[in-house]
């Protein structure tokens, strides 16, 4: 099972920027989908990124040129970001990152529910 730890959200301006990590322990199968989730108050768990081991990544419209989603690994530990800049108010959520494995022949996995492992959330808010 892998664990996942979030941090790095904050309160910042419109306009402002932040970058989320994500640390990963544990067992991580050698083919993956890693994203970042972000969820508002009575609103679905909408995916916003996602990374798979060969490095090619999927980004939502609305998110598409503002944000960029990284592995890296440090010391043998691995860990996924999100960049976010340009931010705006509706960029006001609590923020997931998630994995799950790649089965042979899956294309790109953006919905939470097939998700397995999640970290606890780290909140972003945008303000004006």
């Amino acid at each position: 099972q892998v664990q996942l730890v979030e941090s790095g959200g904050d309160s910042v301006q419109v306009g402002g920027s932040l970058k989320l990590s994500c640390k990963v322990s544990g067992y991580l199968s050698s083919t993956y989908f890693m994203g970042w989730f972000r969820q508002s108050p009575g609103d679905f768990r909408e995916g916003l990124a996602v990374i798979r081991d060969d490095g090619d990544t999927w980004y939502r419209d609305s998110v598409k040129v503002r944000f960029t989603i990284s592995l890296d690994n440090r010391e043998n530990t691995l860990y996924l970001y999100l960049e976010m800049n340009r931010l705006k108010p509706e960029d006001t959520a609590t923020y997931y990152c998630a994995a799950t494995g790649r089965p042979p022949g899956a294309t790109w996995y953006t919905l939470a529910t097939v998700y397995q492992s999640w970290g606890q959330g780290t909140q972003v808010t945008v303000s004006s």
